[in-house]
């Protein structure tokens, strides 16, 4: 339905009343089809939900890694940083439980080009976090990108 409302000249940036659009919620669902079948629509990729973030901050934080994935492949900007001062990589690290899905997150948005040294706005980096947090493995694989 996403790809024929698309070809009917469907609007992926269309936002309503609390900033959300359909392209910003594939980041909250984790829907990698619905991204795709979206980006036919040249979705505006700097587009921000309610809280400044772009698509794939949700899923960072939700640990829908197969999104993030696809995601940074569309040339989204990975050190985008939201209103609450977080980029994608420290949303997985912050609130993540530092499981295999965010390891392998925080992988992907390192080898896209996330910025490790980018800190939250009280000048906490990823690695710190992941440090503070217990999060071995992260701050293993963060030790060894910086």
């Amino acid at each position: 339905m996403a790809s024929e409302l698309v070809k009917a000249g469907a609007d992926p940036n269309a936002q309503d009343g609390r900033r959300d659009s359909a392209f910003l919620a594939t980041g909250v669902t984790g829907s990698v089809g619905m991204l795709e079948a979206l980006l036919p629509a040249n979705p505006d990729l700097t587009v921000t939900n309610r809280f400044g973030g772009v698509a794939f901050i949700p899923a960072s934080e939700r640990g829908h890694g197969d999104y993030v994935r696809a995601a940074v492949r569309t040339g989204i900007d990975v050190n985008h940083v939201d209103d609450l001062g977080w980029t994608a990589l420290l949303e997985a690290v912050i609130l993540g439980d530092g499981s295999w899905p965010y390891q392998e997150i925080v992988q992907v948005l390192l080898d896209a080009g996330a910025d490790p040294a980018l800190a939250d706005r009280d000048g906490v980096t990823a690695l710190q976090h992941a440090e503070n947090d217990c999060h071995a493995k992260i701050a293993e694989i963060l030790r060894e990108a910086s």
